[in-house]
């Protein structure tokens, strides 16, 4: 503060006071920068017109007083005149000096040293100067100019000082202003009627003030204007006395950016609106000082929340950089405000930009009347768009637009593109689904490749519709789709709709079908690039899609057809299917050519060896197929099979020519066709003749069985049999005959051996051969000679015999036999196996008759010689012993 003594006062912020002296004389212009210590003053030191500017350095002391860092007199070209206005640069670069004379002073530099800056008269004029004010943006710096008639503005970047005229009216002293940032650094003139924002290059807003301004100041967003009251109060105002005849004058700080005034009141004699530590101090020429302090951001929106001024209380929040959730807050209270006041309008407005903090059912719930239906599709199109909605959202949108009938934003809506779906897609189908927009729903489907969803609109929902040739183009174009699709999705989808499809499009079916069972290639932009580039082949099982043509033989016999061509290792299936689809045609075919070749190719797909036996065989008989049985008959060796069915069919030159076909393979085969012959009430001599000759040159039946036989035939007679029975009978002798002449030969030489043994027992062997059996040399001393009868040189002996005791002659034969018996001795005590091997057979008969045969059951008797024969050798009671013990060991 000055003083008209020549003091300066500081204050601190507890108020209290010291003083220094600054001048002799007196002080009338003080200016102090907001980010530094320096203080520029204006005074006189002695009587006249001689102002003195004095830099002040706050921190440093002189003294006990501030230092002067430098001192210069202000005079405008060595020209006495009053100071005006004083203002300084923040960056301590520049100094302007206004006086009454209307010129300007500037000073360039650093202005707390002599040596550094230099002085230069900027503005001449008539007009007194009543406001200085420096701008700076980036880095340019401008100065604006404002007297009693005109404002001015110079740029200070520019060597030229360019100046630029702003207005031609101006203001009253101590009414310009510098605004913040947040009036993009405007300077501020405030007229009797008006106050104007000028930018360096142009006037900007103006606001409608009306009256006698004394003071104009800017601080932190707020406009302060000091206005003579002309009206006198009835009663006391604040900051005035009772006993004051003076005019009052009126404080009123606006709120530019929200457009509110913050505080009006009457004061007596303001001097000064000073800014400090976060209030206002109100200087009056009586000495008092008010202090103005500002209310919290929350007091404030309370208040205007009171009064219902909701625009007000948002655009306080913004300017006071309140957080989201405190603007969504008051976005939510105004929408409830315009509520209730019926602006259903006005109020989803609000609720649209409490989205991402207000629950949205809050705001669903107050506008689900069909009668604000249109209010609702605002806010919900506002959640999609930004992507906070969830499936019931989507639904409930697409239903507003159904109940609307709106079309277009249905389609504005879906038709949006990837990067603007802002919805779950597959609830969006449904719903159109169910709505009836069929069109919409399959145009999303197929964008964002739903292709479930797309085919069962596309297919499904034209079921219970007579058949036009729209939907029809519809089931083509479901084909189609399917065709453009990886292998996997189109395998799938033709095993869900191939029945559909080949109801409506048959050959284009049958076609696809073709495709994806051999080697499928999708077509079109969605083909699968991947396993094209890899070389990969995409078949699928064609026995899979064989019931898709159930009502379809003519394209179902075309697509096997192909598949046997194509695919020769085609499933079992697809051959089998193929067969009973010749058959069927061939068993309906009344033109004998075309039977013929039918016949042909079904024999032929018999023959191909593909088709399993027992269903080829069913489906051969089912037809009456005689062809076909009669291979597969022979195929699978069912010799039997093929005689009773020529004998069913009564085809008697047919089981004869069986017989002799398949009786070397079958025995049993001219036996049943004797009896089959036999059974016939006709005339069958011949055929009865023929197998008789048969059965008797390969001896098949016994003699009596025949006779049986042909008893039960009343038109056989002797005479059929009779050749037969008389080659058997001679036969049966000579057989006799035959045996009769071996059995007296092996008596004989029964005898022999006999004789022979009882010849060893009892006389000496007498050995008269003359050469060696093995090196056939006359035998020479010493020599070996075995009772066999075999001599062999003691040498000759030595050298090939294996044992002392053998004959080398005899031994292999010897061998041989001890060989047979040791393993019938040994199978024979093989219990346990047997035991095994018959609880696991099947057969167990067969077990025992290979045992019985092995001579497992067979009891053990001694034969000894008849009575009256002599009494045998050691030899022969040794081995009369070990078969003793042995039958006890075995019994």
């Amino acid at each position: 503060m000055l003083h008209m003594d020549g003091k300066i006062w500081l204050m601190t912020r507890s108020l209290q006071l010291t003083s220094f002296q600054a001048y002799k004389l007196r002080v009338t212009h003080l200016y102090q920068l907001k980010q530094h210590s320096i203080l520029v003053s204006v005074g006189q030191d002695e009587h006249g017109i001689n102002p003195l500017v004095k830099v002040w350095n706050l921190d440093k002391r002189d003294s006990g007083n501030p230092l002067c860092t430098r001192i210069f007199p202000a005079i405008p070209g060595n020209k006495p005149t009053e100071v005006s206005c004083l203002s300084v640069h923040e960056n301590l670069n520049f100094m302007a000096i206004g006086f009454t004379d209307g010129s300007v002073v500037l000073t360039k530099g650093d202005i707390t040293r002599d040596r550094h800056s230099k002085t230069l008269t900027l503005h001449e004029g008539t007009s007194p100067v009543t406001g200085l004010a420096f701008r700076q943006v980036a880095k340019v710096t401008h100065l604006f100019v404002a007297t009693l008639e005109k404002v001015h503005c110079y740029t200070l970047s520019i060597k030229e000082y360019p100046k630029v005229e702003l207005d031609t009216h101006g203001c009253a002293l101590r009414c310009s202003s510098l605004a913040d940032p947040s009036q993009d650094s405007q300077f501020i003139v405030a007229g009797d009627e008006c106050v104007y924002l000028y930018q360096p290059d142009e006037r900007g807003p103006c606001f409608a003030f009306d009256g006698h301004k004394l003071l104009a100041h800017w601080h932190r967003g707020y406009l302060f204007l000091l206005i003579r009251d002309a009206k006198s109060p009835n009663k006391p105002e604040f900051g005035s006395r009772e006993s004051s005849s003076s005019d009052k004058q009126l404080l009123t700080i606006y709120d530019l950016d929200n457009k509110f005034i913050a505080y009006s009141a009457s004061f007596d004699d303001v001097i000064d609106v000073v800014a400090e530590w976060g209030s206002f101090y109100i200087l009056t020429r009586d000495g008092k000082v008010f202090v103005l302090q500002e209310k919290d951001t929350q007091t404030k929106l309370e208040m205007l929340f009171k009064k219902n001024l909701f625009v007000m209380a948002i655009n306080l929040a913004k300017s006071q950089h309140l957080d989201s959730d405190g603007l969504s807050e008051i976005f939510r209270q105004y929408g409830d405000h315009l509520y209730l006041k019926g602006d259903h309008d006005g109020a989803i407005q609000q609720y649209i930009r409490t989205i991402g903090k207000l629950e949205p059912s809050y705001v669903i719930r107050k506008f689900l009347d069909a009668q604000r239906i249109h209010n609702l599709t605002a806010y919900l199109q506002a959640l999609h768009r930004q992507s906070l909605a969830n499936a019931d959202h989507t639904t409930l949108l697409l239903n507003c637009y159904t109940k609307l009938k709106d079309s277009s934003k249905l389609e504005e809506f879906i038709k949006s593109s990837e990067s603007e779906v802002h919805f779950d897609v597959e609830i969006a189908i449904k719903v159109l689904r169910q709505a009836g927009y069929h069109s919409h729903a399959v145009f999303l489907a197929e964008k964002h490749m739903h292709h479930e969803w797309y085919l069962k609109i596309q297919l499904e929902d034209l079921k219970g519709f007579a058949l036009s040739p729209s939907k029809l183009q519809n089931y083509q174009e479901g084909l189609r789709y399917i065709g453009r699709l990886p292998f996997e999705q189109a395998e799938s989808n033709m095993k869900r709709y191939g029945k559909t499809l080949m109801h409506h499009v048959p050959e284009g079916t049958t076609l696809l079908l073709k495709g994806l069972c051999t080697n499928y290639q999708p077509s079109g932009d969605t083909a699968d690039k991947d396993s094209l580039d890899r070389g990969q082949t995409n078949k699928a099982n064609s026995e899979e899609f064989i019931p898709i043509f159930a009502n379809n033989p003519r394209e179902l016999k075309a697509f096997l057809e192909h598949m046997i061509e194509v695919e020769p290792r085609s499933p079992q299936g697809v051959y089998d299917t193929l067969l009973e689809l010749r058959l069927q045609d061939w068993a309906h075919e009344q033109d004998p050519e075309r039977k013929k070749v039918l016949q042909g190719e079904a024999v032929s797909l018999l023959r191909s060896d593909h088709t399993v036996f027992d269903k080829a065989l069913v489906l051969c008989q089912m037809h009456n197929f005689k062809e076909g049985v009669l291979y597969l008959y022979e195929k699978g060796k069912l010799y039997q099979q093929i005689m009773h069915y020529h004998m069913q069919n009564e085809e008697y030159g047919k089981v004869i020519e069986a017989c002799k076909r398949y009786g070397d393979q079958e025995g049993c085969l001219w036996e049943q066709a004797l009896g089959y012959f036999a059974r016939k009430e006709e005339d069958c001599k011949a055929y009865i003749s023929e197998v008789l000759h048969h059965i008797d040159q390969n001896n098949l039946m016994p003699p009596l069985l025949v006779v049986q036989t042909l008893a039960h035939n009343s038109t056989a007679t002797l005479s059929v049999i009779k050749d037969y029975l008389i080659n058997k009978l001679q036969r049966e002798s000579q057989q006799i005959e035959d045996d009769e002449r071996k059995i007296r030969q092996y008596r004989e030489e029964t005898a022999h051996l006999r004789s022979e043994i009882q010849e060893l027992k009892t006389s000496a062997k007498i050995f008269q051969k003359t050469k060696c059996n093995m090196c056939n040399s006359p035998l020479e001393l010493p020599s070996v000679h075995f009772l066999c009868s075999h001599s062999f040189h003691q040498h000759c002996f030595e050298s090939y015999a294996e044992s002392e005791a053998e004959c080398p002659t005899c031994t292999p034969e010897n061998r041989k036999v001890m060989d047979m018996l040791r393993a019938q001795d040994q199978k024979r005590d093989l219990h346990d196996h047997f035991n095994r091997q018959l609880r696991s057979s099947n057969d167990g008969f067969s077990v025992v008759a290979d045992y019985f045969g092995r001579g497992v059951f067979n009891k053990l008797t001694l034969v000894t010689d008849p009575p009256g024969s002599k009494t045998v050798g050691s030899l022969e009671v040794n081995l009369q012993r070990d078969l003793l013990i042995h039958t006890k060991r075995n019994c």
